[in-house]
Order: structure tokens, then sequence, then C-alpha cells
């Protein structure tokens, strides 16, 4: 089933995948940059006003099932944050999860 979480914690599965811009320097697993919020969305820190530009500017040019398949259904989304923090890895569970009645966690 697809996961999420963050690089310190999962990074050395074999299903993890990188959803990030930048990578730790380590990290050598595979990468799905189209998943990516671009260098500005990041730096936004308001809540409301990154979901709305995640979406318009990445997500809503995605078919939620490509992305799925693609990705592997097993995958485990990296990204930087701490679990627990606000991060785009929860906007793409909430997405698939929307999208395609999956249930996405968090490691």
């Amino acid at each position: 089933t697809l996961e999420t979480s963050n690089f310190a914690k999962s990074s050395k599965d074999p299903n993890a995948v990188a959803i990030s811009r930048g990578i730790p320097k380590w990290y050598t697993g595979r990468r799905y940059l189209a998943l990516a919020p671009s260098w500005a969305l990041v730096k936004i820190e308001d809540e409301a006003l990154f979901r709305r530009l995640f979406h318009e500017q990445v997500l809503s040019k995605l078919d939620p099932e490509t992305v799925f398949d693609e990705l592997g259904h097993d995958a485990i989304l990296l990204c930087w944050e701490a679990p627990g923090k606000f991060c785009h890895r929860r906007v793409l569970a909430e997405w698939f999860e929307n999208a395609l009645g999956v249930t996405v966690n968090e490691r």
C-alpha cells in the first residue's frame, strides 16, 4: 500500500521514492520529480495558500491513477519534513485518497 515518510526514516527502503526538488547527498533511490513542488512553493508558509497553489500548479496537471501506477502501489513517498509537520506529502496522500479511494498512511 502507498505510504509517506521522510528521508531520515525511510530512505533505505527499496520502495522509497523521493518527491522533493532537493535530496540528501547520500540518497541514491528513485525520484519522481513531477510531484515535487517548485522552490517558490516550498517557501510558502501559509498552509491554505500552499495547498491551493500546489493543486493548481502541480496536481491539476497530473492524472492520479497514472501517477499511482507509475510510482507502484507499494511506494513510500519521501521528502524532508518530520512526521506530524505540514508537508506536501500529506497533500499528495489526500489527493490519492480522494481521487482513488485508497488509504495512504504516514510511516
